[in-house]
C-alpha cells in the first residue's frame, strides 16, 4: 500500500506569511477549475472526500495543505492550489488569487515539483501556458496529468500524450535542458490519467513517492 493513502489536511493557507515554516519537500498541484485537481488528489490518495470540489468553480482561492506522514516521520505535502480559468471570481479576488498561486510556485523553497492537471481533451489553454511560463524559471520538474482520458477514444489519447510530450520537450530544450541525454531524467514529463477509471493512477503515484523521498512501498518503519 501506498504511504499516500495515510494523507490527511494539515492547513489551508490565504496569505504567503502563513505557509508552514518546515523544511520537508513539498508537491504542488495545479490545473483550471474544470480539470479534476480535486478528483485527482482524491484517487491518488484513495480517499473520497480528501480534497473538497466546490460546486461553484472557482470558488476555492486557499493553498490547502495535506500531510504525508507515518508513525514520527513526515514525508512532506501535498498542496492543492487554488483552480484557476473562471471569469466569475470578482477583480480584487482574483488578482490575490493569482498573486498567491503564482508568488507560491516561484517562491516556495520547499517546492519539489509541479503536478500540471489539464483536460486531455483542452490541454495547453492559455492559461495552462500561462502558469508554464511562471513556474519555467524556477527550473523544477512538472509532470503533467492528461486527466479524463476515459471521455477519449485509444487513438486519440495516444494522440495527445504524444503531442502533449513533444511540446514538453520543446519546453526542455528552451530551457537549456538536455532533454535528449539519457543519462539526464526528463524534467518536464506527461502521462495519461482518469480518476473515473484509474487509468494511470500507479504511475502518478510512483511520481510523487520518487518527489516526496517515500520508501518503497512494503520498506516503511512499521
Amino acid at each position: 500500500m501506498s504511504l499516500l493513502h495515510q494523507a490527511r489536511f494539515f492547513t489551508t493557507v490565504n496569505h504567503l506569511r502563513d505557509l508552514p515554516p518546515t523544511a520537508v519537500p513539498e508537491v504542488a498541484f495545479a490545473g483550471r477549475s474544470n480539470a479534476g485537481k480535486s478528483s485527482a488528489l482524491n484517487i491518488l490518495c484513495n480517499q473520497k472526500r480528501l480534497a473538497f470540489s466546490s460546486k461553484t468553480p472557482g470558488r476555492t482561492q486557499h493553498i490547502n495543505y495535506f500531510e504525508i506522514a507515518h508513525l514520527d516521520t513526515l514525508y512532506g505535502y501535498l498542496v492543492d492550489l487554488p483552480g484557476y480559468g473562471y471569469a466569475e471570481v470578482g477583480g480584487g479576488v482574483k488578482v490575490h488569487w493569482q498573486q498567491l498561486l503564482g508568488e507560491y510556485l516561484v517562491q516556495r523553497p520547499q517546492l519539489r515539483g509541479l503536478v500540471l492537471l489539464m483536460d486531455s481533451r483542452r490541454p495547453f489553454t492559455d492559461l495552462d501556458c500561462k502558469l508554464i511560463d511562471w513556474f519555467l524559471p524556477t527550473g523544477r520538474p512538472i509532470h503533467v496529468l492528461l486527466t479524463k482520458v476515459d471521455k477519449l477514444t485509444r487513438q486519440q489519447s495516444t494522440i495527445v500524450l504524444r503531442e502533449t510530450q513533444k511540446r514538453l520537450s520543446s519546453l526542455a530544450r528552451t530551457d537549456g535542458l538536455p532533454s535528449d541525454d539519457p543519462a539526464t531524467p526528463p524534467q518536464f514529463t506527461a502521462q495519461l490519467f482518469s480518476s473515473l477509471d484509474r487509468t494511470g493512477v500507479d504511475a502518478a503515484q510512483q511520481r510523487l513517492e520518487d518527489w516526496l523521498a517515500i520508501p518503497a512501498r512494503g520498506t516503511a518503519k512499521k
